[in-house]
């Protein structure tokens, strides 16, 4: 039987951690997760959701703010695993990663080497990807860059979004980390070097500019970008007004009519605004201030008047 400490923070993680407890094969004897952290308006302090599956299911939690202290490499090597595993967590020192005698793998949600970085989920559907996948792989120097072990593909929808993305990765990356932990047990897990065939997309942190709409850019690009971003963090586009109009969905439409930045709509039920090329039709917007709602709600209680002058961004 393997010894299995995990380490992971968010809900992505979750599943694959209740995937290594429920296999006989091995025994998660720690978790590594983030220290708890203010949230909220009263800013009391929360434990992430792989904290409180590890409680859950009675498994020791370490809440390291040094993963290079000795006191907690101390710690770690009394645990004795085989092997770590490693979920949406943070980069790791050599010395932690290497300290297993079988190493420690991680599970990535990209077809690797394509979009390495903190939010590949995102970017693939910000590029318009058909579709992406997980990779399980060896952890090494160079982040996302080890020796890989097993991939999945996951198709993705016209009508995916960033949160509907998420599940079906969640659920996929919990399957092949399963399987990939099975077979090191075995002996008969692959460790294949990453070939870059083809130009690299990057999956770099989704920062607030991120969200931000660039009228000057396609409507098709666009819609991609609320796409990636919705529910969260969102993209955004400014009213002439200066306020911030949230989008959760839009499409893109191949009419052309005015410059990029003019705004077209008959105050009840569409708002499109002009692009470098075609129009993003906004279906599901929030205005800042008020609430979330789809766009014939948003329309009832606005002035389309103030839209009537154009938008350059």
């Amino acid at each position: 039987m393997l010894n299995i400490i995990f380490m992971g923070t968010p809900e992505f993680a979750v599943p694959t951690l209740e995937s290594l407890l429920s296999w006989s094969g091995c025994e998660v004897v720690a978790v590594i997760t983030a220290p708890d952290k203010p949230a909220g308006r009263g800013q009391q302090l929360a434990e992430s959701a792989v904290k409180k599956a590890a409680v859950a299911h009675g498994v020791p939690v370490l809440q390291p703010t040094n993963l290079k202290s000795p006191e907690f490499q101390a710690e770690l090597r009394s645990y004795a695993a085989d092997l770590q595993v490693v979920v949406a967590f943070r980069m790791l020192p050599e010395a932690v990663w290497a300290m297993p005698r079988l190493g420690s793998i991680n599970v990535h949600a990209s077809l690797l080497p394509q979009y390495r970085g903190a939010a590949p989920i995102n970017w693939a559907l910000i590029q318009g990807e058909t579709q992406t996948g997980v990779t399980s792989f060896f952890l090494q120097h160079e982040i996302d860059t080890g020796n890989l072990i097993f991939q999945d593909v996951v198709a993705i929808a016209e009508d995916d979004d960033f949160g509907s993305l998420y599940e079906k990765m969640k659920a996929a990356g919990a399957a092949l980390a399963l399987r990939s932990v099975q077979a090191i047990a075995a002996g008969t897990a692959p460790s294949i070097p990453q070939v870059q065939s083809r130009e690299l997309q990057s999956a770099p942190k989704i920062q607030k500019e991120t969200g931000r709409l660039d009228v000057h850019q396609p409507a098709t690009a666009l819609a991609n970008r609320v796409r990636g971003l919705s529910p969260i963090p969102t993209a955004f586009t400014q009213l002439p007004d200066g306020r911030t109009l949230k989008v959760f969905r839009a499409r893109p439409l191949a009419e052309n009519a005015g410059p990029a930045g003019t705004w077209h709509t008959d105050g009840k039920t569409y708002l499109h605004l002009q692009t470098a090329t075609g129009q993003l039709d906004l279906l599901d917007v929030q205005l800042e201030g008020k609430k979330r709602m789809p766009l014939a709600d948003f329309l009832r209680g606005f002035n389309a008047g103030q839209l009537a002058m154009s938008n350059e961004q």
